[in-house]
């Protein structure tokens, strides 16, 4: 497996390897950035669902920005920043998670629904409705229900809507990080982004299904399937990093990650809730620093929890992120957003990506062949796993 620790950011640039041992076991996780894919496990929505939605949808997206406040807009600007469509924003497809490690990702999202008693996502009201109107189930993207009638954790992006997954059981994803590892022992770190999906977003779709809110019990499942699958000898936690300092925050603001040699095979996992941060608040009570905890939350600087941050547009935040990188946080942004940047084979998004030092740089385009026929695609040089980050190393 190769891995080259590389003098420029840029991944458009021609660079020669630069690397050597002693180099490489000098750095920390937080001094490295990684290729990344967004909502990892994903198909694509059959278009004849999409163009059911796609207006109804952005109609009611224009009605809602005219009812938002300066501050209100100029955030959903921030994480809206392209003239795109709802369809064509979901215009993107993935192969197996294996398939993504092997072509040099090292980090992952998964989105995840609570099904405690199995069978809540059986037969999508998208599906249902389309078949209602005399579309016949033959003329659909295929609908892979496997595991979908087991309890547990789900795994998709919009319920009803964009269901079609890789892998339909959080733990069957899990196993496949798991065996993929077994097979590959001297990987580099790899980062798991999760999503947690309290809430309805095809609520006035007839016969809906009713999404539930994530609680204590749907964490602390979350949190066993990752240790008992994964192992906990493999995983870096918010404890690992603390160690003896009085809060996760100082920790990071000391720079107290562990090398990347000390994390070689290893899983950092990340999490973040649908729409509202104040829906991850179950799983930081009576834990304010993520004690005994599996995974890293979206934070504020200030907050003793405060280690993960996701700042996904690059080109506005490209000092803040800078900053923050010096700092110490470790940073979550995107080389493409809903799939503008592909269309029209833009690369300057994916440039301020890297040369702002986020170590997470996620792209819904890692191999060549995009749904739009351009020539877009992110990698590495070099079919390298990470590179060495110069915002916060010399390298």
């Amino acid at each position: 497996m190769k891995k080259y620790l590389l003098a420029l950011p840029a991944i458009m640039l021609a660079v020669s390897c630069a690397s050597t041992i002693e180099t490489e076991h000098g750095l920390k996780i937080n001094e490295i950035q990684v290729l990344g894919t967004h909502n990892s496990y994903s198909q694509f929505v059959d278009p004849k669902l999409l163009s059911v939605f796609d207006k109804a949808i952005e109609a009611k997206k224009s009605a809602f920005m005219e009812n938002m406040s300066k501050e209100q807009s100029q955030q959903f600007q921030e994480e809206h920043p392209s003239p795109i469509g709802f369809a064509e924003g979901l215009n993107y497809s993935y192969e197996s998670l294996t398939d993504q490690l092997d072509h040099g990702v090292r980090s992952l999202e998964i989105d995840i629904y609570r099904d405690p008693d199995g069978g809540r996502f059986l037969k999508p009201a998208g599906y249902e409705l389309l078949k209602s109107k005399g579309v016949p189930e033959s003329a659909l993207l295929p609908h892979d229900k496997t595991d979908l009638e087991k309890p547990g954790l789900k795994v998709l992006h919009v319920a009803d809507l964009d269901f079609r997954s890789n892998c339909n059981l959080f733990t069957v994803c899990l196993q496949e990080l798991a065996d993929w590892s077994a097979s590959n022992p001297d990987h580099a770190p790899i980062f798991i982004m999760l999503e947690a999906k309290g809430r309805a977003a095809m609520d006035a779709l007839p016969g809906a299904t009713s999404v539930l809110p994530f609680e204590q019990n749907s964490y602390a499942e979350m949190d066993s399937s990752i240790v008992n699958i994964i192992g906990r000898n493999k995983l870096i936690t918010p404890d690992d990093v603390r160690g003896h300092y009085p809060t996760l925050e100082q920790a990071v603001r000391a720079k107290n990650w562990p090398s990347l040699a000390s994390s070689k095979g290893k899983f950092v996992f990340m999490m973040i809730a649908a729409g509202d941060t104040s829906d991850l608040t179950h799983y930081l009570s009576g834990r304010p620093n993520l004690e005994k905890r599996v995974a890293f939350l979206r934070s504020t600087p200030g907050e003793k929890h405060a280690a993960f941050l996701l700042l996904d547009n690059a080109k506005v935040r490209q000092q803040e992120i800078q900053k923050y990188v010096k700092q110490g946080y470790l940073v979550r942004t995107r080389a493409d957003i809903e799939t503008y940047e592909a269309k029209v084979n833009d690369m300057s998004r994916a440039n301020a990506a890297f040369s702002s030092g986020a170590q997470i740089i996620s792209t819904d385009f890692y191999k060549a062949g995009n749904p739009y026929g351009t020539d877009y695609k992110v990698t590495l040089p070099n079919s390298a796993e990470y590179l060495c980050n110069t915002v916060n190393n010399q390298c």
